[in-house]
């Protein structure tokens, strides 16, 4: 028999479709059996069948769905402590990757890093997030650039669901820059290393979706077709590092395939809009990247909003434009630097974010979904991107208590 969980007197911020904002309930009820929400609604309703349940009284705590991190790089080795002083001494991002800093110094140390001690460094990081709330969040790889790191990657990343209570979405982007080896040849680097990585990786089961960096210090749109024509021919869903520095046409392109989001975006224009909003592909903002780098560019949040395409939000942890770790911080950084509303910003580490990973069984609160929640020390929604540096977290529950 399984077992069921009572819990009474919360304020639910259900994040269902409808009028109320954060579809919140209060002296709200959910029953959880078998890892799933059972029944949500209002305590006095709650029905007969569970009666004789013993109840958690959340004494009018907050209760959200579990956070999800869409967007991280939280598997490398060593830091780029040093090209954060450069850039505070006047280098920008594209000046530190020409002189071989940037992605390539993170995937020598990746590359000399052994599972074991990649394993060590990922941990306190996966941890952080737990520590907030956090249930899902995707993993990319990216900092191998060759056969063997790429499928380490990889692997350490579905590890940390067997190390962690935490679900793991793993993110294929050798297609994140151009290894020293290949400088100059990216076209070979795409044929040679990425397109056959890819499928090692697919029929090793490592891989949930498939990514890449259309930019100029990465790879042209044309580059990037050519790993995403694999990626469907494999049936793996498409996401696009997009518009970040520049536009070169990225969130339209992943738009074509269909892809479950475009992220970055502070450059994009209209246009890409329109084909993100036809295609159902989901906006990941990443303000992390944007106060690291100090850049003065701003998504296009109110024509993301007029044409109604969702906003997620993430912390693009990694080592060297968003060394974060606290999606609450994100949240507030959303808010803050880019006047999201606090419900787009939690609704866009929860429901939006969701959708930014292809997961339909979380996000909401919601009969059926994932057990799956937060419980937090505050009575309104907004306090969660109001704080700064502070974690109001009471209990986070992962599939059931």
């Amino acid at each position: 028999m399984a077992e069921i969980t009572v819990f009474t007197n919360a304020t639910l911020a259900t994040l269902q479709d409808g009028d109320n904002p954060y579809s919140l309930l209060k002296n709200g009820a959910f029953v959880v059996s078998d890892r799933r929400i059972a029944w949500v609604g209002p305590t006095d309703d709650l029905p007969m069948q569970f009666f004789n349940v013993s109840a958690v009284d959340l004494q009018d705590r907050l209760v959200t769905p579990g956070l999800i991190d869409a967007h991280t790089h939280a598997i490398f080795a060593g830091n780029r402590a040093s090209e954060f002083e450069m850039r505070l001494n006047g280098a920008d991002y594209e000046t530190i990757a020409k002189a071989g800093g940037g992605i390539v110094s993170t995937v020598m140390a990746t590359r000399d890093a052994s599972v074991e001690t990649l394993i060590e460094s990922a941990l306190p990081r996966i941890d952080a997030f737990i520590n907030e709330g956090v249930c899902t969040l995707e993993i990319k790889s990216g900092y191998g650039l060759d056969r063997d790191t790429e499928l380490r990657m990889l692997r350490v990343a579905r590890e940390m669901e067997h190390l962690r209570p935490v679900r793991v979405k793993t993110t294929y982007l050798a297609a994140h820059a151009v290894p020293p080896e290949f400088a100059g040849r990216p076209d070979a680097y795409i044929d040679d290393i990425c397109i056959p990585v890819l499928r090692a990786a697919h029929a090793e089961g490592l891989v949930d979706a498939v990514d890449g960096f259309c930019e100029g210090i990465a790879f042209q749109p044309d580059q990037i077709a050519r790993v995403f024509d694999e990626a469907q021919r494999l049936g793996l869903p498409t996401k696009l590092h997009a518009e970040q520095l520049s536009n070169l046409g990225g969130a339209k392109l992943a738009a074509s395939y269909g892809a479950l989001s475009a992220d970055h975006i502070e450059y994009l224009d209209e246009a890409g809009v329109v084909a993100m909003a036809q295609a159902g592909t989901v906006a990941v903002i990443l303000p992390g990247a944007f106060y690291t780098l100090r850049e003065t560019q701003q998504p296009p949040i109110e024509l993301l909003r007029r044409h109604r395409v969702p906003m997620a939000l993430a912390t693009d942890c990694n080592p060297g434009s968003s060394p974060l770790t606290s999606l609450l911080l994100a949240m507030n950084m959303g808010c803050t630097l880019f006047r999201m509303t606090p419900e787009e910003a939690l609704i866009g580490v929860t429901k939006n974010a969701a959708m930014a990973l292809g997961i339909a069984d979380a996000g909401v609160i919601a009969p059926g979904k994932r057990a799956d929640l937060a419980i937090w020390d505050v009575t309104h929604p907004a306090e969660l991107s109001y704080r700064i540096g502070y974690n109001p977290l009471h209990k986070r529950i992962f599939g059931g208590p």
